[in-house]
């Protein structure tokens, strides 16, 4: 089906839909599928997807600027050399993606699901990514000074030589967490020295 932007799409299957050469701009889309679709290099500005389906799509290559992918199922896609700047993807479900490399500026990962993903040496700096789900991902060698992790589920999360400076971190994140050879700040070595149950005099 043709789009247009500023359209509206509502519980549409769009498998079909190529990404063209035009950017899509302020379009918004609730509960469509883009199953197994070819979004490789993809523009979008200002579009919403809320609950979408992109299992086992290809959004390689993409740009994403002030959008949001809320809720959205991310299953075994491609979303290697993708770019997201001042987007929301609060809820949604990244699982078993082709992640790097990625680029994320000023977005919202809040409740996204991103557990065993693989974002060794990606920059998260300053991201909101609180109550994030990072159970057993792979962050070795990020950089996540100032990032909100808080509430953030890192049981067996691969946090070695990723720079932690600023960032917000629950003591039992840095419990779960493996560690080694990371950055922190004081207030971040003492938060984890009391959290393994030494006493900072």
């Amino acid at each position: 089906m043709d789009q247009v932007d500023d359209g509206e799409y509502i519980d549409l299957d769009l498998s079909e839909v190529r990404a063209g050469d035009e950017p899509w701009r302020r379009r918004r889309f609730v509960r469509c599928s883009f199953v197994d679709g070819d979004l490789r290099g993809l523009v979008t500005e200002s579009c919403t997807f809320d609950e979408c389906d992109f299992t086992g799509a290809d959004i390689g290559a993409s740009t994403h600027r002030g959008g949001a992918f809320r809720s959205c199922r991310v299953v075994r896609a491609t979303l290697g050399g993708s770019t997201f700047r001042g987007c929301s993807l609060l809820g949604t479900s990244l699982i078993d993606c082709r992640l790097r490399p990625i680029t994320f500026t000023e977005c919202d990962l809040t409740l996204a699901a991103l557990g065993y993903a693989d974002l060794r040496e990606t920059d998260l700096s300053g991201l909101r990514m609180r109550e994030v789900n990072l159970v057993e991902a792979d962050l070795r060698g990020a950089d996540l000074q100032k990032a909100d992790l808080s509430g953030a589920r890192l049981l067996r999360a691969r946090l070695d030589g990723a720079d932690l400076r600023g960032a917000r971190i629950d003591p039992n994140g840095l419990v779960q967490a493996g560690l080694d050879g990371a950055s922190v700040d004081v207030e971040q070595a003492i938060a984890f020295a009391e959290a393994h149950g030494l006493r900072v005099g």
